[in-house]
């Protein structure tokens, strides 16, 4: 009887929640439908602007275009690519008192639907593959059969690499849903292990330098470009490595080597292959010549000593390190608000160190001194946009 009262209860409270939006006078929030690598090429196009135009630094420029690239390739490596068009809600612009007809019949049918139709359907799916005598499933059950469940994935690879630390295969296992869930210092340690107890294979290899990538925030430091030169080594036509080695050598400032990397890239690779877009606008960035503009020295961020220094330290070192220079960079934002690339960088190292909250305040402020319908502005929405930021808090 309990059992019954319970799902009774469930399904009252599942109705309540689907009616809501129902009686409701009908707001609807169009949902963007654009595809991932589409986005991330349209930024790729506007940041190659900004950069032609002067309005964005070579170095700022490189690291956002390293970020963008990091999940271009990401996307692009999805087997399933589907189109899609433009949607409409066709419950949007229903101004009150004014609802048509047709669409208060449609209301009233979904609102009847919510309330007959679908506790009907699930009761009679219940009684005919449901069993309510069944025990419930504790958690070593469940770890042991995790299915789908990420986070139970990942309980239980951790339970086994407990159990058996040189457990190579556990490593393989859980280095990219470390990964994938954004644990990057976790995915590099996991790669590590996998590396050291398996051997270095071209997925180990360049898995392991995405890994520093993104916990570098897109610099082709030291130990990923070793590692990624080692992947080519196995696999010299790994276009993964090719790219990201090519493009530490466009952070270096080795424009003609950078160059010729990204043209041997397009050489070797198939006409339809998904990357060369993004290969052609490094090609296309780095082909015209004159002078680059010089960086702003007053911002006061790492050089390449500092990079190479952090490589070395342990997550809590690293993570110190980086949160003091952005605590100076946020002090002399403070005496001069109207440096563009300050603000930049600022609210990407907040990103970075997962100080959500802060980097939605850093784009506020860098907002007031940038207002959003200028230039500046629009650059600042942009990499908002990019990071995953709110811009909806932002006067």
């Amino acid at each position: 009887m309990l059992f019954w009262i319970i799902v009774a209860v469930m399904t009252a409270t599942v109705a309540a929640l689907l009616l809501v939006p129902l009686l409701r006078a009908g707001r609807r929030e169009a949902v963007a439908g654009a595809h991932d690598a589409e986005v991330y090429r349209d930024q790729l196009e506007e940041l190659k602007r900004d950069a032609r135009n002067g309005l964005i630094a070579p170095e700022e420029a490189a690291l956002a275009r390293a970020e963008i690239a990091r999940r271009l390739l990401a996307a692009s490596a999805k087997a399933e690519r589907p189109t899609t068009g433009d949607r409409s809600d066709t419950h949007a612009g229903r101004a009150t008192g004014e609802n048509t007809a047709p669409a208060g019949r449609a209301n009233r049918l979904a609102q009847a639907a919510v309330i007959v139709v679908l506790p009907l359907v699930g009761l009679c799916l219940y009684l005919k593959t449901g069993s309510p005598e069944l025990p419930d499933a504790p958690l070593a059950a469940r770890l042991a059969n995790p299915g789908e469940d990420i986070e139970l994935l990942i309980a239980q690879a951790e339970r086994q690499l407990a159990a058996h630390p040189d457990d190579g295969a556990g490593y393989d296992v859980l280095a990219p849903i470390y990964y994938r869930s954004g644990r990057f210092d976790d995915a590099v340690s996991a790669y590590s292990n996998a590396i050291r107890l398996k051997g270095p294979s071209p997925q180990r290899l360049g898995g392991y330098a995405e890994s520093l990538l993104a916990q570098s925030g897109g610099l082709v430091a030291a130990e990923a470009r070793k590692a990624l030169e080692q992947s080519l080594a196995l696999e010299p036509r790994d276009p993964r490595a090719r790219f990201y080695l090519a493009l530490g050598l466009e952070q270096d400032g080795k424009e003609d080597e950078a160059l010729a990397a990204f043209r041997t890239i397009v050489a070797a690779s198939p006409a339809d292959a998904p990357w060369l877009p993004l290969v052609n606008q490094h090609i296309a960035s780095l082909a015209p010549s004159g002078p680059a503009p010089a960086a702003d020295a007053k911002l006061g961020g790492p050089d390449a000593a500092a990079i190479a220094r952090a490589q070395t330290m342990s997550t809590d070192d690293r993570r110190q390190m980086i949160e003091g220079m952005v605590s100076s960079l946020a002090a002399k934002l403070k005496d001069a608000p109207d440096n563009l690339e300050g603000w930049q960088r600022i609210i990407r190292s907040y990103a970075v160190l997962g100080e959500k909250t802060k980097a939605e305040g850093a784009l506020q402020d860098g907002l007031a001194a940038f207002p959003r319908d200028g230039a500046g502005g629009r650059q600042l929405l942009a990499l908002a946009a990019e990071l995953g930021i709110d811009t909806g808090k932002t006067p």
